[in-house]
């Protein structure tokens, strides 16, 4: 058995996704609905993050209603792990491949190794340079927005000071959310010139439990702070916990994350945290697939609703969310 299916998880083996998902990317299942001549492989390095769980579920879910044959594979933290999966993709009959890159630097390596296969990128934009009208595209969220968002509801929501003193928790180093959501809240902070003394700025990983462990430390400097940007719901959740283990009520500041989990919507229903962005897990998952079954069938993804007039994006709107709309998100 080669390398590649060793790699794709049966049913039992995935406790995180649901059966009755996983069974959706079966061949039978693809028969039914009479497009059982795709064949596609999604490669994603983990779920472990709540959005990336959801962005699978969503993907499979949405493969299972298309009728085609999808198939998950896990490759963990290593990149040669997915390379692997890529290179014996064609051999192994895949038309076409769903990618969340594990590095978004390899993307051009995992190109040329897909052997001329069809990729739609997700949940991690490699650089334009790297994508290709119709054959290498990219479906998400402009990370950009979300820091956008954030700043716009903090300066309504501290009533348009001039200075700020701020913390920011980042992502995963290098992850274009990570690099677009920051940029943005500082560009953004920038233009409305805003003097913006940044007095903690590190990475928390999407950890909550890491987050919750360098806001402890830094609340020990006695330092002031106005407000804090979180690149995602779970660091921002665990800023919040860090706030009430010292005594501090999470609504005396403003908290904010990006992804409207379902987790980060209780906590702004509850009052602690202030603010999230909604990145959609389920519109990115059904316009991966769309895109995916357009290439697969060599047809442009222009028509598709949110493709960008180059033909190498496909874009999902963030939503802005907070105590007047989180009813609607929970």
């Amino acid at each position: 058995m080669n390398k590649l299916i060793k790699k794709i998880f049966s049913i039992s083996c995935i406790g995180a996704l649901s059966l009755s998902l996983l069974s959706g990317c079966s061949s039978s299942d693809s028969a039914a609905s009479g497009s059982s001549n795709i064949k596609v492989l999604y490669s994603v390095c983990d779920v472990d993050d709540t959005f990336r769980k959801n962005l699978t579920e969503g993907i499979i879910a949405a493969g299972k209603s298309a009728g085609i044959t999808l198939d998950v594979s896990y490759c963990g933290s290593q990149v040669d792990n997915q390379a692997a999966d890529i290179a014996a993709a064609k051999a192994n009959g895949y038309d076409a491949i769903i990618l969340r890159l594990t590095d978004v630097s390899t993307a051009l390596q995992m190109e040329v190794t897909s052997n001329d296969l069809p990729i739609v990128f997700v949940n991690n934009q490699p650089d334009d340079d790297f994508l290709s009208a119709d054959k290498y595209i990219y479906v998400g969220s402009q990370e950009e927005e979300a820091g956008e968002l954030q700043v716009e509801y903090a300066m309504k929501k501290l009533g348009n000071p001039s200075s700020l003193n701020v913390i920011i928790f980042e992502g995963e180093k290098g992850h274009s959310g990570t690099v677009g959501r920051t940029s943005a809240v500082k560009n953004t902070l920038k233009d409305l010139n805003v003097s913006a003394n940044y007095v903690f700025l590190d990475y928390a990983t999407w950890s909550d439990t890491l987050a919750a462990e360098k806001m402890n430390i830094f609340l020990k400097t006695g330092q002031p702070y106005d407000v804090i940007f979180c690149n995602n719901d779970t660091m921002a959740l665990g800023v919040c916990q860090a706030l009430k283990d010292n005594g501090i009520d999470p609504a005396s500041v403003p908290v904010m994350g990006v992804d409207a989990t379902s987790d980060g919507c209780a906590s702004i229903a509850a009052g602690e945290m202030a603010f999230t962005v909604l990145q959609d897990a389920q519109g990115q998952a059904e316009k991966a697939v769309e895109a995916i079954i357009a290439l697969s069938s060599g047809k442009s993804v222009s028509s598709i609703d949110g493709a960008s007039e180059n033909k190498k994006y496909i874009w999902v709107p963030f939503e802005a969310v907070d105590s007047s709309n989180v009813s609607k998100y929970q």
